[in-house]
């Protein structure tokens, strides 16, 4: 399946499509060494944010050895490979472990774990990917 990269014209708006993907990808790339962060969502908003604004950037990216599979993947069928679900749902159970072992106050675990409980849901209802 081809698809249409639109690109917008120099600007505020393509500025900020490259920022915000920029961020993403940075935060994506972390959460390939930290627990606490998911790499896919970040890796796919990067790629959505840089096919608003910078061509180049977006083939790059769907090109790469490691974020490549993450996005062909959900852009042909908005899938998640098992390997990548159950790398993220074992992080999120570690980071909600870690603030326990931190003893984080109750509020602050009740909030965590409403969110990761959302994230790791999510995650969990995609299709699954062939990778």
């Amino acid at each position: 399946m081809r698809h249409h990269i639109r690109r917008i014209g120099p600007g505020l708006t393509r500025i900020l499509w490259i920022s915000v993907g920029s961020l993403a990808l940075f935060l994506g790339a972390l959460g390939v060494i930290l627990p606490v962060l998911p790499t896919t969502p970040f890796v796919i908003l990067a790629a959505f944010c840089f096919g608003r604004s910078a061509p180049r950037f977006h083939a790059w990216l769907a090109g790469h050895r490691l974020f490549g599979p993450i996005i062909s993947d959900w852009q042909a069928e908005g899938a998640i490979a098992p390997r990548y679900k159950t790398i993220a749902t074992g992080m999120m159970a570690a980071a909600f472990g870690f603030s326990l072992w931190m003893q984080l106050p109750p509020m602050v675990l009740w909030v965590q774990a409403a969110c990761l409980i959302c994230a790791a849901t999510y995650v969990l209802s995609r299709p699954n990917g062939p990778r």
